[in-house]
């Protein structure tokens, strides 16, 4: 069974839905959309089968927690 996006296209199953997963099962990214930083934690999501997006995620330069 895949863990992650990328395993489950290279297997050929185009329907694969992720596992259910609680925000607190993985760290929101403080880094601005667009950077290396964010990008990189965005690759490193997909490949531990992780959701994109965490609700926490920063999305503007002034959305600082």
């Amino acid at each position: 069974m895949p863990t992650s996006v990328l395993d489950a296209i290279k297997l050929g199953f185009w329907n694969y839905e992720p596992q259910e997963t609680e925000d607190g099962d993985f760290a929101a990214c403080q880094a601005l959309p667009g950077t290396d930083e964010k990008l990189e934690m965005l690759a490193e999501r997909v490949r531990r089968g992780l959701p994109l997006w965490h609700p926490s995620d920063r999305r503007t330069f002034d959305d600082v927690e």
